[in-house]
């Protein structure tokens, strides 16, 4: 009979378990009750959920379930490169050629990044920790999982949570900074209306980016690559069934296997340590930053431009796509119920996205 029950996950309970369930289980709730990033919130709450259930060993070395998800998905590097793949198919980068200002704003809002990372050396992190601990400020999950498998695997559980935490929380976060970095005016400042993009240009741009980027920072040509070759799908209209694979089925499943597995990093033992409460800090200064240099930014160009950015859009500079830019549409419809910034903040928003896997590349290339 004590053998049977010895055998049981109850007796070998902790209230390290019992605390990792709860942030499961709040991780589900925004998830579900707040639709805050939904797609990875859910898997990401469960893997929480089972790997602190005791005695079931999916995350043992060679032999559990999640060890293996986790080994062969994110160790080997597969799934990052297939989840840019997948973004590329669903993005739209007409917004941003046709207004390449969007740019520098993209490139601006990496400014937290570097925060976090020098503000990670000065509490005593090393220099590859620090790197893994500043790309959260891109808020780009993908890129973060994979700069801190190249440089600092033990803090994935850490810096993956808090880099997806941050993007599901962009509507709670971002507005404050927004409403106190800008005046009314500014938020009703209606832009106008953006050029139509040819196909020509937006087929030429994968193709001319990704040899620049690649050529300039070689690090990032897995993420490159990946996100340009399935943006090349998108637009090139010959493979629609590759376009489509890898924008729903590919993403779906590598989705799944991505949130369970980071999930599964975070067992009581590996995360509830001072070290990953000081990673969870930095994250959000750092997230703080670049919404902050992004507004500010826009902001300044208005000084040398004749056609005035709206300053929201600065905010969307961060690579949460497309939350950022729904934010910066919400808060600017407020201000003026007739001010339509959609559009206009995806330029910037899927600028970030190349910001951080530029900013990525150069952190492995250094201190890899």
């Amino acid at each position: 009979m004590l053998d049977m029950v010895l055998a049981t996950g109850f007796i070998h309970l902790t209230l390290g378990n019992l605390v990792m369930w709860l942030i499961a289980f709040f991780f589900i709730y925004l998830a579900i009750r707040k639709s805050y990033e939904p797609l990875l919130l859910v898997p990401i709450g469960f893997g929480i959920l089972i790997v602190n259930l005791p005695l079931t060993f999916l995350m043992e070395e060679g032999e559990g379930l999640l060890w293996r998800f986790y080994h062969y998905g994110l160790e080997w590097e597969v799934i990052p490169p297939l989840i840019f793949l997948g973004l590329g198919a669903m993005t739209d980068f007409g917004p941003m050629i046709a207004n390449p200002k969007t740019l520098l704003l993209g490139a601006g809002a990496q400014f937290g990044v570097y925060v976090a990372f020098f503000g990670a050396l000065f509490l005593g992190f090393s220099v590859p920790e620090a790197c893994s601990i500043g790309i959260i400020g891109g808020a780009d999950g993908p890129t973060t999982i994979y700069t801190t498998v190249h440089l600092a695997p033990h803090l994935l559980g850490a810096t993956a949570i808090a880099a997806y935490s941050y993007m599901s929380l962009v509507p709670i976060i971002q507005p404050p900074i927004m409403r106190l970095l800008t005046t009314e005016k500014e938020r009703k400042i209606v832009m106008k209306q953006l050029r139509p993009v040819s196909k020509r240009e937006k087929i030429l741009f994968p193709l001319v980016t990704v040899v620049v980027i690649c050529l300039i920072v070689p690090a990032s040509a897995p993420l490159m690559g990946m996100f340009m070759l399935g943006n090349l799908f998108k637009e090139c209209g010959v493979v629609k069934r590759l376009s489509d694979a890898a924008a729903n089925e590919l993403m779906n499943i590598v989705t799944i296997v991505l949130g369970v597995s980071v999930g599964a990093t975070m067992s009581a033992a590996h995360f509830l340590k001072l070290q990953v409460i000081s990673v969870f800090i930095m994250g959000i200064v750092a997230f703080a930053f670049s919404t902050t240099a992004g507004i500010l930014l826009a902001k300044f160009m208005n000084f040398f431009t004749k056609e005035k950015i709206n300053p929201l859009i600065g905010s969307a500079g961060v690579s949460a796509v497309p939350m950022a830019a729904r934010v910066s549409q919400l808060m600017g419809s407020k201000a003026d119920p007739k001010n339509f910034l959609l559009m206009h903040a995806m330029g910037p928003n899927v600028a970030g996205v190349i910001g951080t896997v530029v900013a990525a590349g150069v952190f492995i290339a250094l201190a890899g």
